[in-house]
């Protein structure tokens, strides 16, 4: 290789990129610290960037099929005045679904609420009822629910309270509370203003991106920026087809609740509906928490509806696993229904939630991309067809 300035330069980029990865490992708390502080700072911007994205969605939407005539378009006034009623319009029907969910939803969690705290009072002298009545209907276990009747008779409930008071007594429990209570005011901070933050992205989009794209040009190779540019595309079309397929998915999963609930006369319908519908948001695991949620408010009415519950969702489960999310959300993002499951398995696997909620898009990438580069191989290398088919 010859020492001419360029390759000297590369030479003292990999040197000092090579020393900064030695200090780095040898300061992890240092480095995870500033990181940490950064990301503190960057937080509502990167909560701006992530509402922007969602909100862009819906806005687009409008703008394309209630504002798109000639006379809009070729009037700079009026395409700023399309912009800005595209943007109402979708703050409105956003903060419209939520209010209206929570009008839905806040008295029936207020009943049911009543409902199990006059429930629990009765739990001393309702729990050994139920004990005798399954008992009466398992006598081969009747021996093992004895004893568990005479455990739940004997317990020192007087002890169990002191537990409690003290607890809550303890100092620790005031800082705890401190802490919570300002992170929570932090966070709805951050909401705020990464929400002014979107509504200003949204507005200059266009703007916003034409600056980016000068300043890659500018300082990158231009084939290097097309290719950039190429999966940036790419990846936002992935994720707009994936929003709008999941939340289509959760509405007919929510819906299909309500629906089968009320025909079976099974309580909370519209609750254990709506709460399934927004916990689906999460990738097929997500209903699961609706689940287990409703399973328990049932469960303080009526053991027998309780399962009945749980054998319906076993059902709708099945029914939603492998027909509606793999067709519904699977083919809006492009990617075939076993590696739809594979995505969320391994994003569940990597980064909790937020790898189930990102795999699928990301797989979605990752799959067009290499499907290109097989293809254009495979036709660059003259293979028959007949050994691929």
């Amino acid at each position: 290789m010859h020492l001419n300035r360029d390759n000297i330069k590369k030479i003292m980029g990999l040197i000092a990129f090579a020393i900064l990865l030695y200090v780095g490992l040898q300061n992890t708390k240092l480095v995870g610290g500033v990181l940490r502080y950064l990301l503190g700072l960057a937080a509502p911007f990167l909560i701006g960037g992530c509402i922007a994205f969602v909100l862009n969605v819906p806005m687009r939407f409008f703008e394309r099929n209630l504002f798109s005539s000639p006379q809009i378009t070729k009037s700079k006034r009026l395409r700023k005045m399309k912009r800005s009623l595209s943007l109402v319009l979708t703050l409105i029907v956003v903060f419209g679904v939520v209010v209206i969910m929570l009008f839905m939803v806040v008295p029936e969690l207020y009943n049911s609420f009543a409902a199990i705290a006059k429930e629990l009072k009765l739990a001393r002298t309702r729990i050994p009822q139920l004990l005798d009545e399954a008992a009466a209907m398992l006598p081969m276990l009747a021996g093992e629910i004895a004893v568990l009747k005479d455990h739940f008779l004997n317990i020192d409930w007087q002890s169990i309270g002191a537990i409690v008071i003290g607890f809550f007594q303890n100092g620790n429990i005031l800082s705890h509370t401190f802490n919570i209570a300002t992170s929570v005011v932090s966070g709805v901070g951050n909401a705020i203003i990464g929400l002014v933050f979107a509504i200003y992205v949204l507005f200059q989009k266009e703007d916003l991106g034409r600056q980016f794209r000068r300043l890659f040009y500018s300082f990158l190779p231009e084939t290097y920026v097309d290719r950039f540019l190429e999966i940036c595309n790419l990846t936002s079309s992935s994720f707009n087809s994936f929003l709008s397929g999941q939340c289509l998915e959760a509405f007919i999963l929510g819906m299909m609740f309500f629906v089968s609930m009320s025909l079976l006369g099974l309580p909370y319908a519209l609750v254990i509906a709506v709460l399934i519908g927004v916990t689906a948001m999460i990738p097929i695991f997500g209903a699961f928490i609706g689940c287990i949620v409703g399973a328990l408010l049932i469960l303080i009415i009526s053991p027998v509806k309780a399962l009945w519950f749980i054998v319906l969702f076993l059902v709708l489960q099945q029914v939603e696993g492998n027909v509606i999310y793999p067709r519904v959300v699977g083919s809006s993002v492009g990617l075939p229904s076993i590696w739809v499951l594979a995505a969320v398995t391994l994003g569940a696997n990597v980064a909790g939630v937020v790898g189930i909620l990102f795999a699928i898009p990301v797989c979605s990438v990752i799959y067009t991309l290499l499907r290109q580069t097989v293809r254009s191989r495979i036709k660059e290398r003259n293979i028959e067809k007949d050994k691929i088919a």
